[in-house]
């Protein structure tokens, strides 16, 4: 889960407010470098266009950020971004999976209260008291509203000129929107076929029927459930939890205990950890390489 006090304590323990900024804007360029290497060459990525977007769902009007590639009609990929809501990092990662070929929206979880980017990066939050923040706004942001949020973001990407409609689509989300990706996929099982939780938070609920690992039987989607080391000491049953009710709805699931802690994957989280999150890329590019 998004623990508080253990951000908190990152920041002020790990790295100053200025040598934080460095570090999320470094980390950020390197996630979304417009190169990569192979054994043999250097090779440019596709062009990509993107635009700021809005569309209306049934609790109002969504907002977010859509990139594509423009050689042609793509799988779409709905990215759920984590506490810190859409900003310049999570815009980058969509511009990196543009780049391998998916049309991607960063949708803007607190729409119902907010619009568009609200922090710069994660030392932002924390200089903001960001945990305060978004509390209220957090708050309403369970299963049923994000299941209808899916819903009316499905209709939308299906409606654009850069989504392959006969493809599925893929969802992936970080910290607190990595159980949104399952609701997303119980919402719209016919469209969604692969869904990726990054150190999500909240997929194991004892006591809530709409716990995401009590609903993978209304899913049809193949699953990567990466899990952050920290999180697998303070709860080390859920992985076997997810395993078995993955195994018992016949859903294809990766369930991965990652060597970094709760946001290692995210470049402007102070608990980044490149090699771990180079790992959870390649695992998501297979994932939707074999679903989509």
């Amino acid at each position: 889960m998004c623990d508080e006090s253990k951000l908190q304590r990152w920041a002020k323990d790990r790295i100053s407010r200025r040598e934080f900024g460095m570090l999320g804007g470094a980390a950020a360029i390197a996630a979304c470098t417009p190169m990569e290497s192979n054994a043999d060459e250097t090779i440019g990525l596709p062009a990509m266009s993107e635009r700021a977007v809005s569309f209306d769902t049934a609790d109002g009007t969504m907002d977010g950020f859509f990139v594509a590639p423009v050689s042609g009609p793509a799988p779409g990929v709905i990215l759920w971004p984590d506490i810190a809501g859409l900003r310049e990092s999570k815009r980058n990662m969509a511009r990196r999976l543009a780049g391998r070929g998916y049309s991607v929206l960063v949708a803007n979880p607190y729409y119902r209260d907010v619009t568009g980017q609200q922090f710069e990066d994660f030392a932002d939050f924390i200089d903001q008291g960001g945990f305060q923040k978004v509390r209220p706004w957090r708050s309403k942001l369970d299963a049923e509203a994000i299941m209808r949020d899916a819903a009316s973001v499905v209709a939308w990407l299906d409606a654009q000129g850069e989504i392959d409609t006969s493809r599925g689509i893929g969802t992936q989300g970080y910290c607190m929107g990595g159980p949104f990706t399952m609701w997303s996929a119980a919402a719209v099982p016919g469209r969604v076929k692969a869904a990726a939780s990054f150190h999500g938070g909240g997929l194991v609920r004892d006591d809530n029927t709409m716990s995401p690992h009590r609903l993978m039987d209304d899913m049809q989607a193949s699953l990567l459930i990466a899990i952050a080391q920290d999180d697998d000491a303070d709860d080390p049953d859920h992985k076997t939890i997810l395993r078995e009710a993955a195994a018992e709805a016949g859903r294809k699931a990766k369930v991965e205990v990652y060597a970094g802690d709760h946001g290692w994957t995210v470049p402007d989280s102070p608990a980044y950890a490149e090699a771990a999150a180079e790992k959870a890329w390649s695992d998501l590019l297979e994932l939707y390489a074999a679903a989509l």
